[in-house]
């Protein structure tokens, strides 16, 4: 009687493509961080004015309407430059958090729900916008996790 050994293989991501990925990735942070801020500042009035009606922040909203998206410029730049990209995740996926923990509160304690979104994010209702935040913060975590899996493969 002779046993066969059966050896499973397990799939594997090359280098190239954990690169391509996290690339792509960065790509799509940065494509919504440069709509979102160009949005905020194109219409900065509505944005300051909607900022304003939100009872926690309502106070500081002239100067958060000026934070905001200046952060997001800052994160994309850091996401365009390669060797930033990983500091650029960072502060994508900080920015992200911070956001929807916003929407959560919003949606726990508000009873106006003000949107200061722009291009399809504006047309999801409050919940969907949860989720498309998750969703964001889930892929730059594995684009930060692929950078870090391919370090330590280069190690």
């Amino acid at each position: 009687m002779e046993t066969t050994i059966k050896h499973r293989t397990r799939f594997r991501l090359t280098d190239k493509t954990k690169e391509w990925m996290v690339y792509g990735i960065c790509l799509l942070c940065l494509a919504l961080f440069a709509s979102a801020a160009y949005g905020k500042i194109a219409d900065h009035e509505t944005f300051v004015k909607g900022l304003s009606k939100v009872s926690v922040i309502g106070g500081a909203a002239v100067y958060l309407a000026w934070f905001v998206p200046i952060a997001e410029i800052i994160v994309c730049v850091l996401l365009l430059v390669p060797a930033l990209s990983k500091w650029g995740l960072y502060g994508f996926t900080g920015l992200m958090t911070v956001f929807t923990g916003y929407i959560l509160s919003m949606l726990f304690w508000a009873e106006k729900l003000p949107c200061h979104c722009n291009l399809i994010i504006e047309k999801l209702s409050w919940g969907q916008h949860l989720w498309f935040n998750v969703g964001f913060i889930a892929l730059a975590v594995l684009a930060l996790w692929l950078g870090k899996a391919k370090q330590t493969l280069n190690k």
